[in-house]
């Protein structure tokens, strides 16, 4: 075996553990710098997201017209199936381009709600 062989078992599971510790530290942390400015941490965990569903389908949105892209450019355009470069760059513009919009429609909504104040 390599030697890189040897250490994916150990530092995957080492990598997963000090991740999951990390999340958890830091939203202790965060829970206890809210408590010593007097807020309340659970209600800031229950917030209502208003965007949060526009958000998530202009992304899949975009990605999924990216990625539909990728497939007409590859078997029409460039007739070759192994450019993952291509297909993956698509899926993160086509994603990028969804997330920008949907920044756009929530600025708007933001700036129309505030115009009528």
């Amino acid at each position: 075996m390599q030697t890189a062989e040897v250490l994916i078992p150990i530092l995957v599971p080492l990598g997963a553990f000090a991740m999951v510790f990390g999340i958890v530290y830091l939203k202790s942390r965060e829970n206890m710098a809210m408590i010593e400015r007097g807020l309340n941490p659970k209600e800031f965990a229950n917030r209502p997201a208003p965007y949060r569903n526009l958000k998530n389908g202009l992304l899949f949105l975009g990605a999924g017209i990216g990625l539909a892209l990728a497939y007409i450019i590859t078997q029409y355009m460039l007739h070759d199936d192994e450019n993952p470069a291509l297909w993956f760059a698509l899926i993160a513009i086509g994603g990028g381009l969804g997330l920008i919009r949907s920044y756009q429609i929530e600025k708007k909504e933001l700036l129309d709600k505030e115009g009528e104040k």
